[in-house]
C-alpha cells in the first residue's frame, strides 16, 4: 500500500483517502446536520450509498453544501479535497417503494440510474469511489454489474471502485481476477464472527486494497473493556475507542464512525494525532 501523508492513504490513480471516515446510515432527517457537524469537527471523507432504505443521501449532499469547512476546502484546491463514496445497492438490498433505479431495467443500467441519483444527491459530476453495496448471487449478474462500474471511472466520473459486505476470500479473489479494473476496497462489518476478516485484510494488504471497517465500535463492547485496551487507554490518556481506532489505523485500516455525539467526532479525528508504541499494538493484535 502506497503511503501518503498522517491523514490520508494514496490508493489508484492518486485518489487520497482519509484514514477515518463519516458513515452517514440510520440518520434520517438528521442527516444533514451530521454531515455538516463532522466536517466542521475535521472529517475529510463521507461514506454513503444510494440506498433510500437506509441512508439519506441527498441529506448529505445538503450537509456538504452547508458547510463551512466543505466551502473551504473546495476553494483552496483545484480538485475536491472533500472525499467522497456511495454505493451502488441491489434490488435485494432496496426498499421496493423507495428505488432509485427501475428495477426491470437491465442491471448495467440500474448502475448508471443509481450512479445518476447519486450525482444530483450529492451535487457532484465525480465521486472519489462507488462501491458494489453486497455481491450478487449470480456471477453473470455480478459481471454486468461491475462491468458498469468499470465504464464508469473509465468516463472519469469515479476514481476508485470496491466491493462491501464481502466475507468470502474465495469471492474477493475471484473478483481480483476476473475484473478489468480491479477493487481498491474492501468495506466490512468489523467482528469476531468472522474472525475479524484476517484472511480478506491480508490480502488487502498485499494487493493494495484499502481495508474499511464499520461497525467497528458496536459489534466490539467486549474490546473496549478489555483490560489490555483499558490499561492503554490510561497509559495514553485516550478513550478505549480511541485506541481501538488508533490500533487499527496502524494496521492499514480505514475505520468508519457513524457518531452522533460531537464530542466522539473530535475524539475521532485525534486518533490521528498520536501512535500506539508497538509492543502496545502488538498486545491489541492478541485480542483478535
Amino acid at each position: 500500500m502506497k503511503r501518503c501523508d498522517a491523514t490520508h492513504r494514496l490508493l489508484r490513480d492518486g485518489v487520497r483517502m482519509p484514514r477515518i471516515l463519516y458513515g452517514t446510515a440510520w440518520k434520517k432527517a438528521q442527516t444533514a446536520t451530521w454531515v455538516e457537524r463532522a466536517l466542521a469537527a475535521g472529517f475529510a471523507g463521507i461514506d454513503t450509498a444510494c440506498q433510500p432504505k437506509h441512508y439519506d443521501e441527498a441529506g448529505v449532499g445538503a450537509g456538504i453544501a452547508a458547510s463551512a469547512a466543505a466551502r473551504a476546502a473546495v476553494a483552496a484546491t483545484s480538485s475536491d479535497a472533500l472525499y467522497l463514496q456511495t454505493k451502488f445497492t441491489p434490488l435485494a438490498g432496496q426498499d421496493p417503494a423507495r428505488l432509485p433505479y427501475d428495477a426491470n431495467a437491465p442491471l448495467a443500467q440500474q448502475v448508471t440510474q443509481s450512479f445518476a441519483v447519486s450525482q444530483r444527491n450529492l451535487g457532484r459530476e465525480h465521486l472519489a469511489a462507488l462501491l458494489l453495496h453486497s455481491p450478487l448471487r449470480e456471477r453473470a449478474g455480478q459481471r454486468e454489474v461491475w462491468g458498469a462500474m468499470e465504464t464508469l471511472v473509465d468516463s472519469g466520473h469515479v476514481g476508485l471502485i470496491g466491493i462491501s459486505n464481502c466475507y468470502d476470500p474465495a469471492e474477493l479473489q475471484r473478483l481480483w481476477r476476473e475484473a478489468r479494473i480491479k477493487p481498491s476496497i474492501v468495506q466490512n462489518r468489523f467482528y469476531a464472527q468472522t474472525g475479524y476478516d484476517k484472511t480478506i485484510r491480508s490480502f488487502c494488504r498485499e494487493h493494495g486494497l484499502a481495508y474499511q471497517s464499520f461497525w467497528t465500535l458496536s459489534a466490539n463492547p467486549h474490546l473496549l473493556c478489555d483490560t489490555t485496551v483499558l490499561g492503554l487507554a490510561a497509559a495514553y490518556a485516550r478513550t478505549p475507542a480511541q485506541i481501538l481506532f488508533r490500533y487499527l489505523v496502524q494496521r492499514d485500516v480505514v475505520p468508519l464512525t457513524g457518531t452522533t455525539s460531537e464530542a466522539h467526532l473530535r475524539e475521532s479525528i485525534e486518533v490521528l494525532a498520536f501512535e500506539l508504541d508497538a509492543p502496545d499494538a502488538a498486545a491489541i493484535d492478541a485480542l483478535l
